[in-house]
Formats: structure tokens, sequence, C-alpha cells
């Protein structure tokens, strides 16, 4: 009887604290993406590069509280970066996917590419040539391994909070080891991590 009243009581605890955790984490995602959106058009502005300072800093409990379950729609900064570090590069070490991240930012600011991080990782598809395969590639574009996912965006926090090593030297462009291209002659290879190369334009400027 009295272990009965312990889960009871202990059943009672959990219950009664679920809304304000949900409460807790809806804001933290709130302002989660807030930040994101400042600091994305910042990036996307080009200038200086100096890292946020204070409240601008976007925290890990704030970006863990995005997209949790990793299906929600790809419609801001800190989804859609996540789940393309996600999907290219997911199971590879953290250079390999910093590295991922580095080439998203790098487009942020490029004349030729889009301003904003959701429009740079789904640009050309209405073409169906994608810029990033993950998004074409007809299979599930929702998160299923937790664990990847997390890291993910820790990772895309990080970037957004400009506090990545650009790995990839300046990198546009990248493919997969294993892929054969047609275009990757026409670019300076600036480095390969792990499975992946990557390519910057010859003149710095994206075509």
């Amino acid at each position: 009887m009295h272990q009965l009243v312990i889960w009871s009581s202990l059943a009672s605890m959990i219950l009664f604290s679920l809304p304000g955790f949900a409460f807790d984490q809806a804001q933290n995602a709130d302002a989660a993406e807030s930040k994101a959106a400042v600091l994305e058009k910042k990036a996307a502005a080009g200038g200086s590069k100096a890292p946020p300072t204070g409240a601008q800093i976007i925290t890990k409990p704030e970006t863990q509280a995005v997209d949790p379950a990793g299906n929600e729609p790809l419609d801001e900064a800190i989804t859609c970066l996540a789940r393309t570090i996600y999907w290219e590069a997911r199971g590879e070490d953290s250079a390999s996917m910093e590295a991922v991240a580095n080439v998203v930012m790098n487009r942020l600011g490029q004349k030729h590419f889009p301003n904003r991080i959701c429009d740079v990782v789904r640009e050309g598809s209405e073409q169906g040539s994608c810029q990033f395969s993950w998004w074409c590639d007809g299979h599930t574009d929702e998160a299923e391994d937790e664990k990847s996912y997390e890291k993910a965006k820790e990772i895309a926090r990080k970037a957004l909070n400009r506090q990545l090593v650009d790995r990839t030297r300046g990198a546009l462009y990248f493919h997969h080891g294993k892929a054969t291209t047609s275009w990757s002659a026409e670019y300076i290879k600036t480095v390969e991590i792990g499975e992946f190369s990557f390519y910057k334009p010859h003149n710095g400027v994206a075509k």
C-alpha cells in the first residue's frame, strides 16, 4: 500500500509538471527561432562576422526545443540547417557535419544564392535538380535518429552563432567521395574532410 501511494504521488508530480515543461519548451523554441532569424539576416547581409554576444546568442536548451520530434515544417533557419546537416552527413564525424553547415552559411550573402537558409537548401527543386540532394530524393525529410538530430541541431546553433571555424576554406559546393559529378572540374577543390570533397569558384563568385 505504501509503495502504491509513492507511485501515485510520483505520477501526479509528473502529470502536473508536463504543462509547465511544455510551456518552457515552447518559450525556448520561440526564442531560438527569433534569434536565428536575426542572425540569419546578419549573415546574409555580409559585413562583420563577429559572433553575437549576450542575449543575442542562441543557447543549447533553446535550440534543442526546436523541432523536437524532427517532423516540423521546413520553414525556419534552425530546422532547415539542422535537417541539411543531418541528411547530408548523418553517421559521419563532427568535422564533416560542421563542414556541411559551413557550406550553407557560406552561401548566405553570396549574390547568386538566396538570403534565407531554407531557400538555400531548397534551391533548384523547382527545376528537378536540387542543390542539396536530400531535399528532392523522394524519401522522407523527417529526422528519425534522435541522437544524430540533436547533434545536427547543436552544430546548426554554433553555425548561426558564428562559433564554427570554416573547415571548408570558403567552399560553396561539396559532394560525397563516392559521387560522380560533372561540375567539380569547373571549381577549385579547397579541402577533403572525411568522405566529402569541397569546392569554390575560381574567382570566388558563385555562378
